[in-house]
C-alpha cells in the first residue's frame, strides 16, 4: 500500500475508533442491575441477602428441588415409633424448623421436618419420605409463606392449594390425621422486598384451608387470627422479622397446636 493511500484510509480508521471506544468502556464497565435485581441494601444485611446464599440454594434447586437428601439420614435412623406412641411430625418450612419442639412440648415424640425456605411444591415433593415413611398418628402440615414470597417462582393460589390438597391426602390415604394450619400473618418479606400486597394474598390462603379443612374432615388451627396486628402483619411481640415468630410467638403457637393435635387423635 503506497503513503497516498494509508493517509487517506487514516480519518476512516479513526472514526472507527471513535465508535468503538465508547463501546469498549460500556462492555467494562456495565450498567448496575435494576434495584429489584439486587439485594436490599440495609445496614445490617443478613445471610439471605448475599450472593453465596442465593447461589448455593440455586445449585440445590437444581440437583435436589425437594431436598430430600436433607432428613434422609435422620428418618432412616429415627426407625418406625414404640406401640402405641402417638408420633405427630410437623411439615414445614423456616418457621417450622425454628421451632424447638422439644421446649414447647416437652416429653412428646413430636418430629420436627422443617426445612428453611420451601414451598408447598417442595415439601409435597418429600412428603412421602419425611411424613408417610415416618408412621406418625398425626400429620400438622404449615405451608403456604414461601409460596407467596415466590421462592422458587410465582405461584398462584391454585398451586398452593393443590399443593395442600395433595399432603392432605396422601396422608388420610396412609392413616395418618391431618392438622391443617394457617399461614402465619405478614405485611413484607425482608428477602423480597419488592413484592406488594402480601398481607391480602395470605388472607385469601388461609380463608381457602379454613374452608377446604371443614368440607374434608380436617382440623385447622387458626394461628393468623391470633396473631395477626391491625394490618394483617406479625407484630413486634411476636416476632422480630414480621416473618418468623419469636420465642412469644411460638409461645402463642403452642398450645394452639396442641389442641389441634389432641383433636385430630379423638
Amino acid at each position: 500500500m503506497n503513503h497516498l493511500k494509508l493517509r487517506n484510509l487514516l480519518p476512516i480508521a479513526a472514526a472507527i475508533a471513535a465508535l468503538c471506544v465508547p463501546a469498549l468502556f460500556m462492555a467494562q464497565n456495565p450498567k448496575p442491575a435494576p434495584q429489584s435485581a439486587q439485594a436490599p441494601a440495609t445496614a445490617t444485611a443478613t445471610s439471605w441477602q448475599h450472593g453465596r446464599y442465593w447461589t448455593e440454594r440455586d445449585q440445590k434447586l437444581l440437583t435436589d428441588f425437594g431436598d430430600l437428601a436433607h432428613f434422609r439420614e435422620a428418618d432412616l435412623k429415627l426407625g418406625p415409633p414404640a406401640p402405641g406412641q402417638d408420633r405427630v411430625v410437623f411439615m414445614g418450612d423456616s418457621i417450622t424448623q425454628g421451632w424447638d419442639l422439644e421446649k414447647s412440648f416437652p416429653g412428646k415424640p413430636y418430629i420436627n421436618r422443617g426445612i428453611s425456605g420451601q414451598t408447598s411444591t417442595q415439601m409435597l415433593l418429600r412428603f412421602r419420605q419425611d411424613v408417610i415413611d415416618l408412621k406418625p398418628k398425626v400429620v400438622v402440615i404449615l405451608a403456604g409463606t414461601n409460596d407467596i414470597a415466590e421462592n422458587t417462582g410465582p405461584m398462584p393460589l391454585s398451586q398452593t392449594e393443590g399443593d395442600l390438597m395433595s399432603m392432605a391426602q396422601l396422608a388420610r390415604a396412609n392413616g395418618i390425621r391431618v392438622v391443617l394450619c394457617s399461614v402465619l400473618p405478614s405485611v413484607r418479606f425482608p428477602w423480597h422486598p419488592q413484592l406488594k400486597n402480601v398481607a391480602p394474598r395470605i388472607a385469601a390462603v388461609n380463608k381457602w384451608l379454613k374452608a377446604y379443612a371443614a368440607s374434608h374432615g380436617y382440623v385447622y388451627v387458626d394461628y393468623y387470627s391470633a396473631m395477626k396486628d391491625a394490618a394483617g402483619g406479625l407484630p413486634p411481640n411476636l416476632s422480630r422479622d414480621g416473618v418468623h415468630p419469636s420465642a412469644a410467638g411460638f409461645a402463642v403457637m403452642t398450645p394452639l397446636a396442641q389442641a389441634g393435635i389432641q383433636k385430630a387423635l379423638k
